[in-house]
């Protein structure tokens, strides 16, 4: 159990001066140290946060009412969303000393609130992989069993929560980066809609999928960070007019969390709780979850839908030809570490790259390049467009008549480290739970639903509700 479960109790905690801030860093930092055998953080900011501590005490002392909203919440950034003055790699060799010149929108506005950023935590390399195994600082092992993985991409972001080393983690989630690994480590993980968050110092994987995320240990923090966050942004053009959207309803004061949900509608596909690829334990604590739902008299139905064979292949032809124009950037000249073994310009090309990107990043990149280029763009890339529309509108028409859609986060929990790296499809095939929720551009909310049957691990399971709809499910969620 973490020490402090909310932001609200630190809060309670600093007001009733029975800590201090700079008591509140120093424990996160203990914990750091004791579970640094996990490889969660690639870089803790220690000094600089506890100086940030000093001057949020002495500000508590002359001014308490005009502290920021998260006065006290101690904040872990995942590797690929900068920092100002701050190193950022993407837990990638090709920017290894890469020191970003400005900070993400997310981070200033967390920042302007008075949040305490404590470090940057590991990654898979460019948010490409499943399992936190592929970074050049070496896996991360999730304090459940450190024999097994913690999920990815963000697993270090996870893991920073799950071992009590900050108060929540920003992640990101391309096709459930930050909802498979907070299953994993039995956290909750939420993804906003998209654009709801803005990409702007983001390190870009699949542009038209990736959003900032947030891991914690309870709704109403999540709750809190997303209000802070979210809203439109000059620097990214797909965020939305925040006074059209407001996590409060039109012009509520009353807080998302505070509002109690009366009964509502669920669907779940049958075709994802039948699944042969899902374990037996995973399905038994869903369909338990399932009834725990119907016990509060929510309406809980099966609604088929027959396109689950089309997400996996239409998200990976699609953000892997993002990403294949993404990463073309980093060329060694322009920007990225360039290799010292290179004699001649094509050289400087060849090598830099080659060095640069780990085996799951360059196989991302050459299949993005196939589908793009000229003999197969509308064989693969505009076939993948297509079945991402019409999956995107059979999860709208059925969020038309149903409140949120159950699913489970993966079908197996925390597998061990090296099962899967040899297979890539099957490592991708981990992912068919979260990745509607990203190609429907909805938000969706992963949840502790319980412990293996068998193995003892976190199970999770996850809602998704229409766009812009984060008010419903989180405040579902606190009631929960």
């Amino acid at each position: 159990m973490p020490k402090y479960a909310s932001l609200a109790e630190i809060q309670a905690a600093l007001r009733n001066k029975e800590t201090t801030c700079r008591a509140v860093v120093e424990y996160y930092l203990s914990q750091i140290e004791k579970t640094r055998h996990l490889n969660a953080y690639v870089e803790v900011w220690a000094d600089e946060a506890l100086a940030k501590a000093n001057i949020l005490d002495a500000h508590l002392g002359e001014a308490p009412t005009k502290m920021g909203r998260l006065c006290g919440a101690v904040i872990s950034l995942k590797d690929n969303i900068c920092y100002a003055g701050h190193q950022v790699t993407a837990a990638s060799k090709i920017l290894e000393g890469f020191t970003s010149l400005y900070s993400a929108t997310a981070v200033e506005r967390l920042l302007k609130e008075d949040a305490i950023i404590i470090g940057r935590t590991n990654c898979d390399q460019f948010g490409m992989g499943s399992s936190n195994e592929n970074s050049i600082y070496g896996p991360v092992l999730n304090a459940a069993d450190p024999e097994r993985v913690s999920g990815g991409s963000s697993g270090g972001a996870a893991v920073s929560v799950q071992a009590d080393t900050c108060l929540a983690a920003l992640g990101s989630d391309t096709g459930g980066s930050v909802r498979q690994p907070a299953g994993f480590c039995g956290i909750w993980g939420f993804k906003p809609t998209y654009g709801r968050i803005s990409r702007h110092g983001l390190i870009a994987y699949g542009s038209s999928f990736d959003q900032i995320g947030v891991l914690a240990n309870n709704p109403s923090d999540i709750a809190t960070l997303l209000e802070i966050m979210e809203g439109p942004d000059e620097f990214d053009a797909t965020t939305v007019d925040g006074t059209r959207y407001t996590i409060h309803g039109s012009k509520s004061k009353a807080s998302v969390v505070n509002r109690q949900p009366s009964t509502v509608k669920i669907a779940y596909f049958p075709e994802t709780i039948e699944n042969e690829g899902l374990e037996a334990g995973v399905r038994s604590v869903t369909l338990d979850f399932m009834e725990k739902l119907r016990a509060e008299r929510h309406t809980v139905e099966p609604v088929s839908f027959d396109l689950l064979d089309f997400i996996i292949p239409a998200y990976y032809v699609l953000t892997t030809a993002e990403a294949s124009s993404n990463l073309a950037r980093y060329d060694g000249i322009r920007y990225g570490r360039r290799s010292p073994k290179a004699k001649n310009l094509e050289e400087t090309y060849l090598l830099s790259r080659s060095e640069g990107f780990s085996e799951e990043v360059k196989r991302r990149i050459l299949l993005g390049t196939f589908v793009l280029s000229s003999g197969y763009y509308d064989a693969y890339y505009n076939k993948a467009q297509q079945a991402r529309r019409l999956i995107r509108q059979r999860v709208l028409d059925v969020l038309k008549n149903y409140d949120f859609i159950l699913m489970p986060v993966a079908p197996t929990t925390a597998w061990r480290f090296g099962e899967k790296s040899a297979d890539p499809v099957a490592m991708y095939l981990s992912d068919i739970y979260t990745v509607l929720a990203n190609l429907a551009g909805v938000p969706a909310l992963a949840i502790p639903a319980g412990n293996h049957p068998e193995n003892g691990l976190p199970v999770g399971v996850q809602l998704m509700a229409a766009p812009w709809k984060e008010e419903k499910l989180l405040g579902f969620a606190k009631d929960l």
